[in-house]
């Protein structure tokens, strides 16, 4: 592990070695699934963050509790890059999984007749597209749950890509740099980069969208039809996607088992109840329901609660607490993170 230090330039500036420059980068992202923080509230806790980089070749507390034991239920599959676990979920469904890093990201294969879908690419550190390709000879275009880094890493290396038709989403394909360098810091991997990654030039590609989509499109890998489910709040180009001949439902970052992160600036909290409530209908008609993070399958029952339970946030009938200068609000088995607590009603 290289040496941390602080120097000063020849222009009396301060001078981070590299391990320090990906120290600030977590400090401006919460370890379990990006906290974004816009400011540092003071040089000492900078400090203090600095002297934990030199801890990071110890165990992350929450590498600790892998493997989560939900998998232990799951038919696994041989993974042509070792950075992911594959999981075959159903007949012609995989979860691809990355528990290597904090964000656990689970990107899912899906197989027709005529071709294939992937739904998201991860974080971009191991070759997601060598797992495809030897999973299914089809030929395999991706459809994005959303389009922040974590989702859209090796977008890159693939021709065919729908994308939400939304200004955020043609930001996101242009590439950016921190978010993805955030996902390497202290704490954030458990165990080893993949050999020959180059953690210092890593970033998330600029992609090409050869498709546009809206709320309603069909998707036919042939013999499996995948209705485009328009879910904005997480993100404006969040969707779900729904088999609803096999009762399948993916849900990408809209809900998972965890803290679900509502506080970013393209987060729209009135428009997330609205998708939550949409989303219960179609789980009441789901068998399977996929999300983006931990774990890759939840119950259908989670996503009438979650809409119940975040309207109970935002009318003050549930109790947060402070985390990491956000607010958290526990439920069973998932909570909400919002950047404030929510105004409290007027009287009349």
């Amino acid at each position: 592990m290289e040496e941390c230090e602080i120097g000063i330039d020849n222009k009396s500036r301060f001078r981070l070695s590299p391990c320090l420059r990906v120290s600030v980068a977590v400090f401006r992202r919460f370890t379990r699934r990006g906290f974004i923080l816009r400011r540092l509230a003071a040089l000492p806790a900078l400090l203090i963050l600095f002297t934990s980089a030199s801890l990071a070749a110890e165990k992350p507390a929450w590498c600790k509790n892998l493997p989560r034991p939900e998998y232990k239920a799951l038919e696994k599959a041989a993974s042509a890059d070792p950075w992911f676990e594959v999981y075959r979920i159903k007949p012609g469904v995989y979860a691809i999984y990355e528990p290597r890093q904090s964000e656990e990201v689970i990107s899912y294969l899906i197989t027709g007749s005529k071709k294939a879908l992937l739904f998201d690419t991860g974080l971009g550190i191991g070759n997601i597209r060598k797992v495809t390709d030897a999973l299914t000879q089809l030929p395999v275009s991706v459809v994005n749950s959303h389009t922040h880094n974590d989702h859209v890493g090796d977008n890159w290396r693939f021709d065919d890509i729908y994308g939400m038709d939304t200004d955020f989403t043609r930001t996101s394909a242009r590439g950016s740099t921190e978010d993805a360098q955030a996902e390497l810091a202290p704490g954030q991997l458990c165990g080893d980069l993949p050999p020959g990654f180059d953690a210092k030039s890593y970033s998330t590609r600029p992609f090409k969208i050869t498709h546009w989509l809206h709320g309603g499109d069909k998707i036919d890998l042939g013999n499996r039809v995948l209705e485009v489910v328009a879910t904005p709040g997480h993100t404006p180009d969040s969707i779900a996607l729904f088999d609803e001949k096999n009762g399948l439902l993916l849900i990408g970052d809209t809900f998972y088992l965890g803290p679900v992160f509502l506080y970013r600036p393209e987060t729209d909290l009135a428009a997330y109840i609205l998708s939550l409530k949409k989303l219960s209908v179609y789980a009441a008609r789901a068998q399977t329901v996929l999300p983006a993070h931990n774990t890759p399958v939840i119950q259908p029952g989670y996503i009438p609660r979650a809409a119940i339970s975040i309207q109970d946030v935002l009318h003050n009938r549930a109790q947060g607490r402070p985390r990491y200068g956000k607010i958290e609000y526990e439920f069973k088995g998932y909570s909400f993170l919002l950047k404030e607590a929510p105004p409290e009603p007027q009287l009349k």
